[in-house]
């Protein structure tokens, strides 16, 4: 297979559990246990030093383990959003079979406009662009907001672009790997799902159009790890 062209990437909006299960990277993961019984609130997620995210998709569960010392600013975003119920009903719109699929514009149009303003800081690439790594998409140097996608191979030439891995699978690869990638990449290369239409119109576009695509029925928080005692003040 041609490698894709790595502009694809450029979009313009822009331990965990040790065993393999569904298919995950299993990379090390935090010593401590995860804690259920921290208050799971906005402020407690994102200070935290990494967070298990569960996203409930119409192929199954996928479990995610987001990573504050992988990503700060990255992890803390999505942290964010998660516990917002911003990717409540978010299609995977971008599902290119072989190498990643892509997510985070919201169902609804007024969501999305108003995250789509609120760009983070870049971080430093600390991970490689492993299969099963979570990561931003971006459109330019400090332009994450919300959309992230998953490496359904080992994408190792985006770590010199700056794609920092926020995070990785850790159970439901397989249902990663399920998800609908029939319709391909968006225009102006391919007849795909094109983003600003998904914006402006939101889950009524992609629903009249490309009903095929898998989304995601909710996504939870539903595990953390404190940060260390020492890490607090960050």
């Amino acid at each position: 297979m041609r490698p894709r062209p790595l502009r694809l990437l450029l979009v313009p909006l822009a331990a965990v559990a040790c065993a393999r299960a569904g298919g995950g990277t299993g990379a090390a993961v935090a010593s401590a246990a995860p804690r259920a019984d921290i208050a799971l609130s906005a402020e407690s997620i994102v200070g935290a030093d990494s967070v298990l995210v569960r996203l409930t998709t119409t192929r199954g569960d996928v479990d995610l383990v987001v990573r504050r010392h992988w990503a700060p600013a990255g992890a803390a975003r999505v942290g964010e959003a998660v516990a917002a119920g911003y990717y409540d009903g978010a299609r995977f719109f971008r599902a290119l079979r072989g190498f990643v699929v892509q997510f985070g514009i919201a169902a609804d149009t007024a969501m999305s406009a108003a995250w789509r303003a609120r760009a983070i800081p870049d971080d430093p690439v600390t991970q490689s662009n492993r299969r099963g790594s979570l990561v931003f998409a971006a459109g330019g140097p400090n332009t994450r907001t919300v959309q992230l996608f998953i490496n359904l191979r080992d994408n190792a030439r985006l770590d010199a672009l700056g794609f920092a891995p926020v995070g990785e699978v850790v159970a439901g690869m397989d249902a990663v790997d399920a998800l609908y990638t029939a319709y391909g990449e968006g225009p102006p290369s391919g007849s795909g799902p094109n983003q600003r239409d998904i914006g402006q119109q939101g889950e009524a576009y992609l629903a009249r159009e490309f009903p095929l695509l898998d989304r995601i029925v909710r996504a939870r928080v539903v595990r953390a790890w404190p940060a260390p005692a020492s890490d607090a003040s960050r």
